[in-house]
């Protein structure tokens, strides 16, 4: 089991830590719900659970609960920039289909 982040959205994690001066992991999950069945949960968690999974990548620590991982696994995290839109980019090989906005998918 295994997700992975990019270099770039590590940094943006990282910046984000900074501006809101929290600290601990950011969560990466999965809720019922979105215009495709189920979204995506992305927020700062201080504490680690005991049956989390923890990536760690270049210091930023990433936080996934066991039921989440069934749909995250062997997905990237991305950031990315253009003129239209700036944000982080959910590459889930799990999603079977996923809406216009790109937070929510179907497995």
């Amino acid at each position: 089991m295994d997700i992975q982040v990019t270099q770039k959205a590590v940094q943006k994690i990282r910046q984000a830590f900074a501006k809101e001066g929290v600290s601990g992991g950011l969560r990466l999950g999965v809720l019922g719900g979105g215009c495709s069945g189920l979204s995506y949960q992305f927020k700062f968690d201080a504490r680690e659970r005991p049956t989390d999974k923890i990536f760690e990548f270049d210091g930023v620590k990433v936080l996934v609960d066991p039921k989440s991982m069934l749909y995250l696994n062997g997905m990237t995290l991305d950031y990315k920039e253009s003129l239209m839109q700036s944000g982080f980019v959910f590459e889930n090989p799990n999603a079977q289909k996923s809406c216009g906005c790109g937070t929510s998918f179907t497995a």
